[in-house]
């Protein structure tokens, strides 16, 4: 009489599934150390990691993962790498250096212009200096109907309802950390500055002036 076998299901899963001791590791044991461990890890997220969040998957301590971060940030800029390790908002990504963005455009959009139109990029700017803002109030600056910018601004995820003006009830709009993290910047304080890029800026500074959007 034969031995009652696993099910086989099970053996199956038992023969995929790693074990903790095939899990656990040393990154003091990987070639490149903590600083590989920690790019083989930011080359494969689709999300910028904080400091604590890579410490964490690491095991090691978040003083060390932010020396790590900063060493491969300067390593990349020394050596002219094409990639560059950016802190944005409090977490790191690899992103593609701006001096190649005509080569990485031409590849990924096959030499054509994926951009925002000027509508859309006054109605953004009037938004992102000026916020929170009404609809309303950003029509009256650029001297037309926004709606529709407004729809393709909130699909691309670029601005997000923030809440409601206390007055009218109407909606008020502001700009994303994604919006943030396209343009490179930690805050909205790093923007340029307003006056050379956006036209009716004397209307602009008078509906400020005159109180919340």
């Amino acid at each position: 009489m034969t031995e009652p076998t696993q099910d086989a299901p099970e053996l199956a899963a038992a023969q995929e599934s790693p074990s903790e001791d095939q899990l656990a590791f040393d990154v003091a044991d990987f070639p490149g150390g903590l600083h590989g461990a920690i790019e083989a890890v930011l080359m494969v997220v689709d999300e910028p990691l904080t400091p604590l969040m890579l410490a964490a998957a690491l095991e090691q301590p978040v003083a060390d993962v932010e020396g790590a971060l900063i060493d491969l940030e300067d390593g990349y800029v020394a050596t002219n790498r094409g990639f560059t390790l950016r802190e944005v908002g409090g977490a790191w990504r690899m992103y593609s250096r701006h001096e190649y963005a005509p080569v990485v455009e031409r590849f990924v959009l096959g030499g054509q212009q994926a951009r925002l139109t000027q509508a859309a990029l006054e109605t953004l700017a009037v938004i992102a200096y000026r916020q929170p803002v009404t609809r309303s109030r950003v029509s009256a600056v650029r001297g037309v109907n926004v709606d529709g910018v407004i729809r393709t601004l909130l699909t691309r995820g670029l601005i997000e309802e923030v809440g409601q003006d206390d007055e009218s009830t109407a909606i008020l709009y502001g700009t994303t950390s994604y919006f943030l993290e396209r343009l490179g910047v930690q805050s909205l304080d790093e923007l340029p500055a307003l006056a050379p890029y956006l036209p009716e800026v004397d209307v602009l500074d008078e509906i400020a002036s005159g109180g919340r959007g």
